[in-house]
Formats: C-alpha cells, structure tokens, sequence
C-alpha cells in the first residue's frame, strides 16, 4: 500500500500522535510518498531516516529535490507549462494523491495546499486520516461531508478557503460531477 504524507511548511515537529501513526505505517511497511518541502515533508523524512527505512519515494517538481534527508528515490514531477506559485507545486501534490493509496494529512487548519491535498484524495475515492494540530486529534474522512465537518472546526478564513478551493479544483468538480450523476441514477 503507498501511503501519501503531507503537512504544511509552517509545521516543522511531530507530536505524540503523528508518531505513533508514523510507526504503525512503517511496521506495516507501506510505501510512503512524501514531498521534498520544508516543515511536515522534511520531518517526516527525518523520522524515516532516522529508523533506517527505506520504503520512502520522494516527490519532486522537475526532479529538483529541496530536501531529500534519506537519499530516496526520487520521483520527478513535471507541471503544466504556465503554472507558477501555488499551482507549480500543487501539480506534484496532485500526482502524488493519484499514485497514493491512502492519504494521512497532518494540517494546521490554515494551509491552502494541505487542505487541497485532502480534497484531492477524497475526489480520487481515497480515504484519508487527518491529524488536526489545532486540537490534537486524529479524524477519518472518506467524503466531501467529512471534509465539509473538519473545515467547520477551523476558523472562518479556512472555511472560506474551502469554499473557494472547492470553485477552484478541476479534480474535485470532476468528482461533484460524478457524485451528482450517481445521486440522478440512484433517483431514478
């Protein structure tokens, strides 16, 4: 099972509860793919070093890995063309929510890329375990609903980033889309 861990920059330790996570994803010996940012990616590289496992690939735009504490593989992401800021970045985030199996999201409650993340895998059909820093506890979301009841315990900015992530993501209209379409057939 591959295993996509992401976090935000602004995050930088691990607590308790991550570790155990962490620990159980690895006696498990699941893939993980993780991303090559500061913050979350880099500590969650560090653990991985840290315990001499190997089962880790690295996600980086264009191959250019910021960080890569293990020496892992790495795996070269290319963005569209005219992308830039959030959007180069999120082109990996993106690639690596498809090839994931699972998802487990550690968020502060404020990070736009993040939260995408969580979006994009929940639009992809994956599950995802999101630890929220902002209250210490791990939550299970399989569903645009279970995102919807996590963003509603954020503050409003976040709410509101929610809201303009969700106008925003190709991948998630594709999804609603769809969703919309299985409720019409299970209407009829």
């Amino acid at each position: 099972m591959k295993v996509f861990i992401a976090g935000p920059r602004a995050l930088r330790t691990l607590d308790e509860k991550i570790i155990r996570q962490l620990i159980s994803i690895s006696a498990k010996e699941h893939e993980v793919i993780v991303g090559d940012a500061d913050g979350i990616d880099t500590a969650v590289q560090q653990f991985f070093a840290d315990r001499q496992y190997e089962n880790v690939i690295i996600y980086a735009t264009e191959g250019k890995a910021r960080n890569n504490v293990g020496r892992w593989k790495i795996k070269s992401v290319v963005p569209p063309s005219q992308a830039k800021g959030f959007r180069y970045y999120a082109a990996k985030d993106l690639e690596m929510a498809k090839d994931a199996d699972f998802g487990f999201m550690i968020w502060n409650g404020k990070s736009k890329g993040t939260l995408n993340n969580i979006l994009n895998l929940i639009a992809l059909g994956k599950k995802c375990k999101v630890y929220l820093s902002t209250v210490n506890e791990l939550y299970a979301v399989k569903s645009l609903d279970d995102i919807k009841c996590l963003v509603s315990l954020c503050e409003e900015d976040t709410q509101m980033l929610f809201q303009k992530l969700l106008k925003e993501n190709e991948q998630i209209k594709i999804f609603l889309r769809e969703d919309y379409r299985q409720l019409a057939i299970n209407i009829i």
